[in-house]
């Protein structure tokens, strides 16, 4: 089988089938990622000679199937491109259901203005002293270093947002960001940063920095995300900043939050009942040890005994472990029917 998709993928690159991709998968039905790796090398030095070099192949699955070949620009050491070949029970060969080449010609075109996009913010965060160590998966908010405390908050915050300004300012007018109505950066501690999975030097920077092995060594960790208001290319570099826990710490934080806002509830509604929600908790301004966010109730069980389309909210302020400090404020009205939640600002 191997052999005959390698002569096929021959046939089709010298214009045999009018530059179509066609693949005999043969009856088996078994993708060979070995295969589809040296197919795309030949597509590569067809349409690109010279320009890219194979560093790696993977199997889609589960989800469309197929192989994901990744390459090297050997002119650009930031930039990766990825090819994704499908895996089609026909006669024909496609690339997320397109022309292979078509596809390979709009991934190198990406893969560099990934890479361009990525030295105008690295240029960015290295002027104003903060190293970008992640990159989200889609290329946006960066990951940098810096220890969060009570003494630091306001001052980091601050910093980091003139990084944003200096990133916005570097993209131009006319970028997507300079456009968008907030920016995000992701905020890990030193202790974290050092540990984390930092990959092999040899590849590319956007390939090293969006893998799925070095965004979950930094966030199986708590880490702060802070936000920052764009207008019409003006940052305000005051930000304001958020916890992002894993999943069964935010969980652990959750449950002590609403068990608490319970029990006070229960002295004016006795049969309150507790939304599983959970909303978006902000660090006040100059502290790492307090939050405020939204917990969500019903002062009556819902069908089932439970609390799901909630219009009744407690405004409540939490010390770093999820326990109230200060007085809960009671709003009502949060839900237009049972869609959307309209809480206020706070």
């Amino acid at each position: 089988m191997t052999g005959s998709r390698r002569r096929w993928w021959r046939a089709a690159l010298t214009g045999t089938l009018a530059g179509s991709l066609v693949v005999l998968v043969g009856g088996c039905g078994v993708v060979d990622t070995e295969d589809d790796r040296r197919a795309a090398e030949e597509l590569a030095e067809k349409h690109f000679p010279g320009q890219l070099r194979a560093i790696g192949a993977r199997t889609l699955f589960p989800g469309s199937g197929g192989s994901e070949v990744t390459f090297a620009v050997t002119d650009d050491r930031d930039a990766v491109v990825r090819l994704r070949i499908d895996t089609d029970q026909t006669d024909q060969r496609r690339c997320d259901r397109k022309d292979c080449a078509g596809v390979l010609a709009e991934a190198v075109k990406r893969g560099r203005q990934q890479a361009d996009d990525f030295r105008t913010l690295k240029g960015a965060f290295d002027a104003c002293g903060y190293e970008v160590v992640a990159l989200g998966t889609t290329g946006a908010a960066p990951y940098v270093v810096a220890e969060l405390t009570n003494a630091t908050v306001t001052k980091v915050l601050g910093e980091i947002g003139e990084c944003v300004q200096r990133w916005v300012t570097a993209s131009g007018a006319d970028s997507a960001l300079a456009k968008a109505r907030a920016s995000y950066v992701n905020v890990v501690s030193p202790s974290v940063a050092d540990r984390r999975d930092r990959g092999k030097d040899s590849w590319p920077t956007v390939m090293r920095l969006t893998r799925t092995n070095l965004l979950a060594s930094l966030t199986k960790h708590a880490y702060f995300s802070a936000s920052y208001e764009i207008e019409a290319g003006r940052v305000d570099t005051t930000g304001r900043a958020r916890v992002v826990r894993p999943f069964r710490e935010r969980e652990k934080f959750g449950k002590t939050v609403q068990n608490a806002v319970k029990e006070q509830l229960r002295a004016t509604y006795p049969r309150v009942v507790m939304s599983t929600y959970q909303w978006i908790w902000q660090l006040e301004p100059g502290r790492v040890d307090r939050q405020t966010g939204y917990v969500l109730f019903c002062p009556e069980p819902e069908a089932g005994g439970r609390c799901v389309n909630s219009d009744d909210a407690a405004l409540v302020t939490t010390d770093e472990h999820g326990n109230p400090v200060g007085k809960i404020r009671l709003v009502h009205d949060v839900r237009e029917g049972t869609g959307t939640l309209r809480l206020p600002p706070y």
